[in-house]
């Protein structure tokens, strides 16, 4: 049976399937700093996404959300990205990465609120550097790249200051590449030696359709033809992705310019809520990549080398559980959006098209009785 994903053996690994961390001299010199205090920190993150992300299904199969878009099985490739960023980075998200929202610091409500259709997307990008979902495929990384030559024309690419340099992370599926919007994305930002990250998160299926279907050579490879470096990492080793996605951005940060990451993950879940997987990939697939689970792998690690023991993952449970009640109670007093709240910020400014339309059906609202609209 072959792979949808290739195997990552032959990927950029810091920390293998049983848990065993690999000697790396140009990789591991850049997680050095990742000891048993800070990969605790990585597994406690990665162990609540999970939490929240089955919270999340069971909350739309309740029918308290529209759908939901699981990332489960991808917690490496997130965390380990959002951890390589510095704070003044920005992160262009498709609708799956829950884990870099978490890392952010963006509210798991505030994630939900879009799911379940009571705003379209509430956090505040300033705040938080992580700019709204988006649900067009592909459509995020002109922007991203837009963005980054904003930061780059604003005099915040290559001046040496750390706390100024500014990089972009522009996030993809293995789906995604096949969109027109990739490759002009890629190669604008190549010419014009943008600092962004291009992070694709290869989980093996664009929906049902096989990464065999999507391209014939490994992604990572498609960056020479643009002119940019590509790294195909192990997205289920959160060591491996932190040092790959910490160089890119270094170098983007320096005025290096882009470069494109491809990380070798796997979704456990069906697409969406509305997918059903079980159709279409085979079971055999499903047992291989449980024996690479990236919180499987750093469990193991920690146990074996002694950073952590049974009471720090009883706590890490523990808490899971308070976030579960809390996104449970959350979503269920979340309050309906007012109706005329949709035209609030379909334009910067005043638009007589809108106005109008508002107008109409403020109108409509006030005549109609409550029980007809």
């Amino acid at each position: 049976m072959p792979d949808a994903v290739p195997a990552p053996d032959a990927a950029v690994q810091l920390l293998d399937p049983s848990g065993t961390r690999r000697e790396d001299a140009r990789w591991g010199a850049l997680v050095s700093g990742v000891g048993a205090e800070q990969l605790r920190e990585r597994y406690r993150d990665m162990a609540l996404v999970r939490r929240f992300d089955a919270e999340a299904t069971a909350l739309q199969r309740q029918g308290e959300l529209a759908l939901w878009a699981s990332g489960t099985g991808q917690e490496a490739a997130q965390v380990g990205a959002a951890r390589a960023l510095a704070p003044q980075d920005h992160v262009f998200p498709t609708y799956r990465e829950h884990g870099i929202a978490w890392v952010r610091g963006v509210d798991p409500l505030q994630v939900l609120s879009l799911y379940r259709g009571a705003s379209h997307g509430g956090w505040d990008p300033r705040a938080s550097g992580f700019h709204p979902y988006t649900l067009v495929i592909g459509a995020q990384l002109p922007h991203a790249t837009g963005y980054a030559m904003g930061v780059q024309r604003d005099g915040d690419v290559a001046t040496g200051d750390p706390a100024r340099d500014t990089a972009v992370l522009a996030c993809f599926g293995d789906g995604a590449s096949s969109q027109g919007e990739v490759s002009e994305a890629l190669n604008w930002a190549a010419v014009f030696r943008a600092p962004v990250v291009f992070f694709c998160q290869n989980n093996g299926w664009a929906i049902s359709s096989p990464t065999s279907r999507q391209f014939a050579a490994p992604l990572a490879r498609r960056a020479e033809g643009f002119g940019v470096p590509g790294v195909q990492v192990d997205g289920n080793d959160v060591l491996a992705v932190e040092a790959v996605v910490r160089e890119a951005a270094d170098r983007a940060r320096s005025g290096g310019g882009p470069t494109l990451v491809e990380a070798l993950t796997f979704r456990v879940a069906a697409h969406t809520t509305s997918d059903d997987s079980s159709r279409y990939r085979p079971r055999e697939e499903d047992e291989l990549w449980a024996t690479r689970d990236p919180l499987t792998r750093v469990e193991a690690h920690l146990r074996a080398t002694g950073g952590a023991d049974d009471a720090f993952f009883d706590a890490v449970r523990a808490e899971g559980d308070e976030l579960g009640a809390r996104v449970r109670r959350g979503v269920r007093e979340m309050a309906d959006p007012e109706p005329l709240s949709m035209f609030d910020h379909a334009y910067a400014g005043d638009h007589p098209l809108v106005a109008q339309e508002r107008a109409w059906l403020e109108g409509w609202i006030a005549t109609e009785p409550e029980e007809a609209r």
